[in-house]
């Protein structure tokens, strides 16, 4: 089973951008996008042979997050039934595959001064409980934009982003509290010691072309799910976005 996650920085964009093309080539089994950036019938996309589900946020033009799969799901549902604070955003969608659940999620970025930084950290914990509660039940696949780079690896500048939104203490933190309640980082897992490896670039200063990145897109699954795991990938060649795609292969 191949499973594919991609932060689209706007569909229609990325349309225009050769994103047809990459969904045709990549023949996932399953495909998750984040922020998509759409409203209900903005955009004409129904890939033959693929169920779509959509999760718009309420606001135009704002976050929102998709998944195409090959396989139907037994059932689907859209954010976490953790309290409105939470909801309103189509910052997650979850389908019960069978053998397991397949989340795809958008975490709210904490924004410039961390203005936003608070509630990132509330979100970030209703969210640990969501997928907890999940995983109580059968194995989980999590997969999208987690906004936050864990580890001094897992960006090219640590020392001057210290403190920076997707940097911070309190973000890695709650990286590390998600982990430790029963979740692998898949790619880190299989590659401890790669570097340069990263799934977006700031549009400044030819960041891309020289590779001074984040690794803030992931592939996380529960460890008793990690034994299936084939491969765990980047595709830093595929453009349209300021992210890449990630890529997980599944026994």
């Amino acid at each position: 089973m191949k499973l594919i996650s991609w932060n689209v920085n706007g569909l229609r964009a990325a349309v225009g951008k050769g994103f047809l093309d990459f969904f045709a080539s990549a023949d996932a089994d399953v495909l998750a996008l984040q922020e998509t950036k759409l409203q209900a019938g903005q955009i004409d996309f129904a890939p033959q042979g693929y169920g779509c589900f959509w999760h718009h946020a309420e606001k135009k033009g704002y976050s929102g997050t998709a998944v195409f799969t090959r396989f139907k799901p037994l059932r689907v549902s859209y954010g976490m039934d953790m309290g409105e604070r939470f909801e309103g955003e189509g910052r997650v969608i979850t389908l019960d595959m069978g053998e397991f659940y397949f989340v795809t999620v958008y975490t709210p970025n904490s924004r410039r001064e961390l203005e936003r930084l608070s509630y990132r950290c509330e979100w970030e914990d209703a969210f640990r409980a969501y997928v907890k509660s999940l995983d109580a039940d059968k194995p989980v696949v999590i997969c999208g934009d987690l906004n936050v780079a864990h580890r001094e690896i897992d960006l090219k500048n640590p020392k001057s982003n210290r403190g920076n939104a997707g940097f911070t203490d309190e973000e890695r933190e709650k990286m590390t509290l998600l982990l430790d309640s029963g979740f692998c980082d898949t790619f880190r897992t299989l590659h401890p010691d790669v570097t340069d490896a990263y799934t977006w670039w700031s549009y400044m200063g030819r960041a891309r072309e020289k590779n001074v990145g984040w690794r803030i897109d992931y592939f996380l699954v529960s460890v008793r799910l990690m034994p299936r795991v084939r491969y765990a990938g980047i595709m830093p060649e595929v453009m349209g976005s300021d992210h890449c795609p990630v890529v997980l292969e599944l026994d």
